[in-house]
């Protein structure tokens, strides 16, 4: 029987004496062996998790445990941790180890979380369906034979599989949220600039947030208000202070809740995904919540605005993967030059260079202005018209992904089929708003539908008291 399914029950088992914090990660080092075939985890950590807890459970003894004592979590293969190594799925970071800890995790390890093992994900963040990295795929254990999401497909199905409490995955275009529809979970993209990129392996600087992956709301709360915040090390990163979100999440008001007509009426979304989110909306009428059908004419324009900022920021962000400071070398080179181009042809994957190709082409001097410059423009349209919307309204409903998860290789021969499964998560990545999905029900195939909520900035409190009174109620 499955257990340890919520942070609570782990706190309760702690609290009664049943379990300790060894027991607790022996549990979750046997599920890990036994679920090996899924393919979450590129590296476990069991020495120095089993370690951590041996010292969690001295400081329980002594009354002066962290918040966080007991919970065990893994971390995307994008997050630095210090000792231990990190390659972003790529071979071109083969062998490196990471000389400090990124902010984020560092945050909950002081709240005394075990980090059991660092997780599979498309190589750089760049992919929706984690078949990208170097590691091999991730399964998804609703269905094997279909891909979990991505980028963050390894942090969605440790949870899932019951292989961790909650994972750290990133999200730059919805690669925590899809990966969270696809695999039945809540998944959250914060605010840009509400958590520390410290130590985050970029993508593109101006959409990366890092975000948690849980099985419950109260969960997800509770580990984003221990590692948002301002940071010394991170320039980017907001002074705002940060709610107690795990002590708000009551819910007893009616809300104004806007949905876009454009993306209930796609014509790529999957007809239960559209009779689930109508079905929801629904049920917030009837509770006496005001929903209204808003136009979002921009659609159409936010995945070309996102795929040119993006490659261009990774064009810039992955040339610093050279095989001069660290990582893979090729052994072929036969001077400097000839070192430059294997390494970086050797190293780095299809999609990973196709992306550096694109951002390369948009950033040079004869297409700059047609490409780049307007794709700010329209990012600063898109982000004025989003944020003019929740103005009006206390958040905006629409579903996570446009299908349940596809099988494997579906979308493998046609990138603009895989980039569009991005179509609905791309415009809080673009207008850097919050963004959540929780479960909304399965499809004919038993495959997990998600919902997603998008409220204003920085309104996470408010986000995470709807989502959970959403989440409840759905699984009533």
């Amino acid at each position: 029987m499955e257990k340890f399914l919520s942070f609570d029950e782990i706190k309760k088992s702690l609290a009664n004496r049943e379990t300790d914090c060894k027991a607790i990660v022996n549990y979750y080092l046997n599920n890990i062996q036994t679920k090996a075939h899924l393919n979450a985890f590129v590296e476990v950590y069991t020495d120095s998790a089993l370690a951590q807890a041996a010292k969690v459970d001295e400081k329980i003894s002594s009354g002066n445990a962290g918040r966080l004592a007991g919970m065990v979590i893994g971390i995307k293969d994008v997050l630095c941790y210090k000792g231990h190594t990190v390659n972003a799925s790529s071979k071109i970071l083969e062998g490196f180890e990471s000389q400090f800890t990124a902010t984020a995790v560092q945050r909950l390890i002081d709240e005394d979380a075990i980090i059991i093992g660092r997780l599979n994900c498309d190589e750089f963040g760049m992919g929706s369906s984690n078949e990208n990295s170097v590691h091999g795929k991730v399964l998804n254990a609703a269905d094997e034979s279909r891909v979990p999401g991505g980028s963050s497909g390894g942090s969605a199905v440790a949870v899932q599989a019951n292989l961790c409490t909650v994972s750290l995955g990133t999200d730059t275009g919805g690669s925590v949220r899809q990966p969270a529809a696809f695999t039945g979970l809540v998944g959250i993209k914060p605010t840009y600039s509400r958590v520390s990129r410290w130590g985050l392996i970029a993508y593109a600087s101006s959409f990366d947030t890092i975000g948690v992956f849980s099985k419950n709301v109260p969960d997800n709360a509770l580990v984003m208000e221990i590692m948002a915040g301002s940071d010394d090390y991170d320039s980017t990163v907001s002074k705002k202070p940060v709610p107690h979100y795990s002590e708000l999440l009551h819910f007893d008001k009616r809300v104004k809740v806007a949905y876009l007509k454009e993306s209930i009426e796609s014509p790529a979304l999957q007809a239960e995904i559209k009779e689930n989110t109508l079905a929801v909306l629904d049920r917030l009428k009837v509770e006496g919540h005001q929903v209204d059908e808003v136009n979002f004419p921009l659609l159409k324009y936010i995945l070309p605005t996102y795929y040119i900022l993006t490659t261009a920021e990774a064009s810039s962000n992955l040339s610093r993967f050279d095989g001069v400071k660290y990582g893979y070398r090729t052994p072929n080179a036969h001077n400097l030059e000839s070192m430059y181009k294997m390494t970086r042809s050797e190293g780095f994957g299809d999609e990973v260079k196709r992306r550096i190709m694109l951002g390369t082409f948009v950033l040079s001097a004869s297409y700059y202005d047609a490409y780049f410059t307007k794709a700010q423009k329209v990012r600063r349209l898109i982000k004025e018209f989003t944020e003019d919307l929740l103005n009006k309204y206390d958040y905006i409903i629409m579903p996570t992904t446009p299908s349940t998860a596809f099988k494997f290789g579906e979308h493998s021969n046609d990138p603009v089929a895989m980039y569009l499964e991005d179509l609905f998560t791309v415009q809080a990545s673009v207008s850097g708003v919050p963004a959540l999905s929780i479960p909304n029900g399965v499809d004919k195939q038993g495959l997990p539908i998600g919902l997603q909520i998008m409220a204003n900035s920085f309104k996470e409190a408010e986000l995470y008291a709807f989502a959970n009174y959403l989440n409840t109620t759905n699984t009533q």
